[in-house]
């Protein structure tokens, strides 16, 4: 594999190789290049190598080379640049076509491609044919030429659908490349390749469905996406009728119906008229003449609401086709008398016609309700398509469908059908059907006619002579006739029998022998039943029940009747449910089932595999040992001449390869040795006959040699004589010219004087000038070396000058990191310093509260009771004691006397109960919450613990003066929560990690509470 530095030593080395003639050499280089790894980056260099390469491909019909081009090229570009990548195919999609229609150009006449497959190779049956054949040696050189050009133009379609499928970047090109690909199938009549390529789009939609995660996945609910998808079906469908391919034609309808299908959206009305064009030829050539009809009908509709640019003229063939079909489909259906299986199969297939035709219906239900012949013809009536008929389709119709003429319907249906024919014409260009032939329905209309005459004759007749009959029905002989009652007998259209004994038909219920048989014991029974009546006679009837008694009856049986209706309802469905889950779980277990089942025969078959292959490999191997043997043996009978030891491989015992080689090794020894001794003997015997012969020859040599020493003394002095000779003849010649030069020296030394000295100052001009160049570039590279150090020490100045930027920066982040961690461990012990304080006091008022519990003894009671004093275990303050108690001041004094006292009383009245030895409970610390008259959080946002900013005020005596209001008005004492005695305040647990609090703070004390303003 050759290695080049650069793609563009590939592309000349190659170009070399193709100059001398080694194409094969310069597609190997290209190809080593392309799949080289060292060139995954897209440059333009690539571009040119691809179109190289690709001509050398299209000229040596390397597909396989192109294809793994191709692949690799995609791989490299598909991210970065996809339109070279389109370039290139399109390129090689040129070169291919350009190729194939210059060869059959160059071919004397049209060829045509009668081969079988493109794809299969020549078979030597196939060459010796073609040689021993009647065909001339000029098509079939012609043929040579062209074929093997061709099958490499499918080839480039195939790998080119290949390389672009499921690409989202590239959906344009492969939309066109199966477009070229439908036409170039057409063009020649492939249709073989045809079927494939329609197969290769279908696994590509497969394929897509399928791997959903792919990259670059084209996404079909994109309008874009779907209308390529639709144009390549609709292409599809087109030249698979024009192909006459009807398999593959209702293929590509049902690959157009999944898709919209799948996206749930319906194409333009346009593609959807040419969708039930198609429908329409395909229903027909299947016989299938009821979903015809029906196609022919959704045609209709479509157009009509659609296509305003129809005539009237186009409307009236459309109508009259449409009519045509529907009374064209046979009045009765092939379901009578048919097994279970087949009904099934015919309701699978009939639901399956009616989803392609746009109808939506219930596998369960009987389909015959809803796509029928009557349900169509009272369509056609109820949607007005009457009215645009034409007069003589609406005779036929009316014949055939609403009156009765047993005896002369035939007669009078058989000129109408003569008019069909002119009746058909061309549609204008803006209908998708070109061309309306109404006279396709006469067979069919034939037929219809027949069973008509059969049945309307079956209604008057009972028995009617076969010559009658035959003249009724001129459009067939007695044989066709008979065939369609026969089909009209068997479906239960009709009740006739045909007697050719008597020649007669015998029209009426034909009972056989079996229905006898089968309805002799009801016969029997109603029989019996009427000998016991004539026997035994009935008893008089009862009076008559009055009315009301027989009406309530009749309705109590009614609602009898509707609730065991009801009721059996109720049963069916819950039977249906019950069937339905049963039948769910029958079909989970079938599936787990089948699952397992298919993964254990996958391993079965895996297992298999492997033992065959083994098998192979192992009975290869032998095969290739007893080759070898026998090539060994046949080699060794060669050498000696012997054909004995043949049997040796074929019979009971085996000559293996170890011993054949062991045996030949001997017997090359052996050979060596007798070749050694008469080589040996031969050397002898060699020097003996040497030694005579030069005995013998030694006086002859030199009696020779003498000889020819006389003859070469002889032939040296002619020689010498000759050339004295012609020396002296030359140098009169020599004379004789140099004196005719002689005259012409004068001119000549002029003349070279002329051209040194013009030659002389060009030289000096072009030194000159070559002097100056070199001076000033040597200016020019000194200038820009001179720049270049400017600009190198520049570059460094400024690399110096950012690099000590950047230690600065980090040195001043490490500064002020640490300054920030050592503030952090400063305020950090700072705020553990003062929560060891803050517990510390709250230790102490623990004890002091204690101490002032103790020493608490309340006041004795009064023996005599009063109905002013307050209960005991409520505080009373100091002012209302004294009153209780009758202390020598009267009220007015106590009401001058308030003011004066204010605080102090106020402060007495307000103070907080005792608190119980439970209240007393020392709670664990806890900071508290910020509030509005607290300092607020730091700007940071972080919620750290602060110190309270308040001190701790101890309760004030009477004498003390009372803290500011906080709106400067009249003081006013705590409000409590629940308007009933004073709670002591509940002490919050002290998160410590986070340090803040869990719940609301709490006053520290009673004078540390909330002083509220009136």
């Amino acid at each position: 594999m050759a290695t080049f530095a650069k793609p563009e030593n590939a592309l000349k080395r190659a170009e070399e190789l193709m100059n001398v003639g080694q194409k094969q050499a310069a597609l190997q280089a290209l190809h080593d290049l392309i799949t080289s790894k060292r060139y995954r980056a897209w440059q333009k260099t690539l571009e040119r190598i691809m179109f190289k390469y690709i001509e050398l491909c299209v000229d040596m019909r390397k597909g396989r080379f192109a294809k793994d081009g191709l692949i690799q090229y995609r791989i490299v570009c598909q991210q970065v640049n996809v339109s070279s990548l389109e370039d290139v195919i399109k390129y090689f999609l040129q070169l291919s076509s350009e190729r194939a229609e210059k060869a059959q150009a160059q071919a004397s006449a049209e060829i045509s491609l009668d081969i079988e497959d493109l794809e299969a190779e020549n078979r030597p049956e196939d060459l010796m044919l073609s040689y021993v054949s009647g065909e001339k040696g000029r098509e079939r050189s012609d043929r040579e030429l062209v074929t093997p050009w061709f099958k490499f133009l499918w080839e480039t379609y195939r790998t080119v659908l290949e390389i672009l499928r499921n690409n989202s970047k590239l959906e344009a090109l492969y939309a066109m490349t199966a477009h070229r690909a439908f036409q170039f199938c057409l063009q020649y009549k492939r249709t073989t390749e045809f079927r494939r390529l329609c197969e290769i789009l279908r696994n590509h939609l497969i394929n897509l469905n399928k791997y959903r995660d792919q990259r670059d996945r084209p996404d079909l609910t994109l309008p874009e996406s779907l209308q390529f998808y639709l144009d390549t079906r609709f292409e599809q469908l087109k030249v698979a009728t024009e192909l006459e391919l009807w398999q593959e034609a209702f293929r590509s309808v049902e690959d157009i119906h999944g898709l919209m299908t799948m996206v749930k959206k319906s194409p333009k009305p346009q593609m959807m008229a040419i969708y039930y064009a198609k429908l329409t030829k395909i229903f027909w050539v299947s016989n299938s003449h009821l979903f015809h009809a029906y196609a022919w009908f959704k045609l209709y509709n479509l157009q009509k609401s659609y296509n305003k640019n129809l005539t009237q003229k186009d409307l009236q063939l459309m109508a009259s086709s449409v009519l045509l079909a529907t009374i064209s489909v046979l009045p009765y259906d092939h379901k009578h008398g048919a097994s279970h299986l087949e009904l099934e199969m015919e309701k699978d297939r009939n639901v399956r016609m009616a989803s392609l035709l746009g109808f939506t219906l219930e596998p369960r239900k009987d389909t015959r309700e809803v796509l029928s012949r009557s349900a169509l013809l009272s369509e056609l009536a109820a949607k007005g398509v009457m009215t645009y008929v034409a007069p003589e389709v609406k005779d036929i119709y009316s014949l055939l469908e609403t009156e009765f003429h047993p005896l002369e319907l035939a007669s009078k249906v058989q000129p109408l059908l003569s008019k069909l024919s002119k009746s058909s014409d061309k549609l204008s260009s803006a209908s998708p059907v070109p061309e309306v032939l109404l006279e396709q329905y006469v067979p069919a209309l034939e037929t219809l006619t027949t069973l008509r005459v059969l049945q309307q004759a079956s209604q008057v007749y009972q028995t009617m002579k076969m010559e009658t009959l035959v003249k009724m029905i001129p459009f067939f002989d007695f044989s066709v006739v008979e065939k369609h009652a026969v089909d009209a007998v068997k479906y239960n259209f009709v009740q006739a029998k045909i007697d050719h004994l008597k020649g007669v038909v015998q029209f009426g219920s034909q009972d056989l022998e079996s229905d006898k048989i089968r309805n002799h014991l009801t016969i029997l029974a109603k029989r019996l039943n009427k000998a016991i009546g004539l026997i035994n006679p009935p008893l008089p009837e009862k009076p008559a029940v009055s009315y009301s008694a027989l009406s309530a009856a009749v309705e109590k049986e009614h609602k009898k009747l509707l609730a065991r209706k009801v009721l059996i309802e109720r049963r069916k469905e819950e039977q249906e449910r019950l069937m339905l889950e049963m039948e769910r779980e029958e079909e989970t277990k079938r599936l787990k089932q089948q699952k397992l089942s298919e993964e254990a025969e996958q391993k079965r078959l895996a297992a298999e595999s492997a033992k065959r292959e083994e098998a192979r490999i192992r009975k290869e191997i032998e095969e290739k040992e007893i080759e070898e043997a026998r090539m060994l043996l046949a080699e060794a009978e060669k050498k000696k001449g012997k054909k004995g030891k043949k049997a040796a491989i074929d019979g009971d015992v085996k000559v293996t390869k170890q011993s054949l080689m062991e045996e030949a090794l001997n017997e090359q020894q052996r050979e060596r040795q007798e070749s050694e001794r008469k080589l040996q003997k031969l050397a002898k015997t060699m020097d003996h006959l040497e030694r005579a012969r030069r005995e013998e020859e030694a006086p002859l040599i030199d009696a020779a040699f003498k000889k020819r020493l006389e003859d070469d003394a002889i032939f040296y002095e002619q020689q010498q004589l000759l050339a004295i000779e012609q020396g002296q003849q030359q140098h009169v010649s020599d004379l004789a010219e140099k004196n005719r030069l002689l005259r012409m020296l004068e001119d000549k030394n002029m003349f070279q004087a002329q051209v040194v000295s013009r030659r002389k100052d060009e030289f000096v001009k072009l030194k000159t000038e070559r002097d100056e160049r070199a001076a000033q570039l040597k200016l020019l590279r000194k200038q820009e070396r001179e720049r270049r150090r400017k600009m190198e020490y520049y570059r460094r100045q400024e690399e110096v000058r950012l690099v000590r930027l950047r230690e600065e920066e980090a040195a001043r982040k490490r500064e002020e990191e640490e300054t920030r961690k050592k503030e952090e461990a400063e305020r950090k012990a700072k705020l553990d310093e003062i929560a060891a304080k803050q517990r510390q006091r709250e230790l102490e008022l623990e004890q002091r509260d204690r101490l002032a519990k103790q020493s608490f003894s309340p006041p004795p009671r009064s023996e005599a009771p009063r109905s002013e004093e307050p209960k005991s275990g409520k505080y009373v303050s100091p002012l209302m004691r004294k009153k209780f108690e009758g202390d020598a001041a009267p009220a007015a004094t106590l009401d001058r006397e308030a003011p004066t006292d204010r605080w102090t009383s106020l402060r007495n009245d307000y103070r907080a109960p005792p608190l119980s030895v439970d209240d007393r409970k020392p709670a664990p610390f806890r900071p508290r919450a910020f509030n509005e008259d607290d300092h607020p959080p730091s700007a940071g946002g972080d919620n750290k613990y602060m110190p309270p900013t308040r001190r701790y005020e101890p309760p004030r005596s009477a004498g003390d003066n009372p803290p500011a209001a906080a709106g400067g008005g009249k003081y006013e004492p705590p409000v409590r929560a629940g308007g009933g005695r004073y709670e002591p305040p509940v002490r919050d647990s002290f998160d410590g990690s986070r340090g803040r609090s869990d719940g609301p703070a709490r006053p520290r004390s009673v004078s540390d509470s909330r002083w509220v303003k009136s």
